[in-house]
């Protein structure tokens, strides 16, 4: 996966809907939760927020790694009644670019971020504590995966 940068971020806190899910049950329709998720996103919070307001997905509330339960909120930096809210944690991020028709775009840089970390021959480990999307234009996102290295 091409441009791939590490990172060094300052905490901030993001508002929005959550649901608690596992990477299994997003794999078939009947079981998945985060697509509902942004569903309701898009219908509900996204109509109250201002122009130009930066959309962001967060993975957090890890069980274990990858296989285990997490928690995903989708939101913005904007507060708002009812909203849950989660601290994207301060430290290293490894930056991953994407670009294309979303969300198939996200979907398959998922699949690199997993492959990538899969490699023994890599240095970063995971740190399972928040990882994130960013959306920049209707098809371009960024994904931060924390890590230790």
């Amino acid at each position: 996966m091409p441009n791939i940068q590490k990172v060094e971020l300052k905490s901030k806190t993001i508002y929005g809907l959550q649901t608690r899910t596992k990477n299994a049950d997003e794999m078939t329709p009947a079981s998945q939760k985060i697509a509902p998720l942004w569903g309701r996103f898009y219908n509900e919070v996204l109509p109250t927020l201002g122009e130009g307001t930066t959309v962001y997905g967060v993975y957090y509330n890890y069980e274990s790694d990858a296989t285990g339960m997490f928690d995903v909120l989708a939101g913005s930096e904007q507060e708002g009644e009812a909203l849950a809210s989660v601290t994207l944690e301060e430290g290293r991020y490894l930056k991953f670019p994407v670009k294309g028709e979303m969300p198939q775009a996200i979907i398959d840089a998922w699949v690199k971020v997993w492959a990538y970390f899969d490699d023994p021959s890599i240095d970063e480990k995971r740190a399972y504590e928040t990882d994130f999307e960013v959306y920049k234009s209707a098809d371009e996102a960024e994904i931060y995966i924390g890590v230790n290295y």
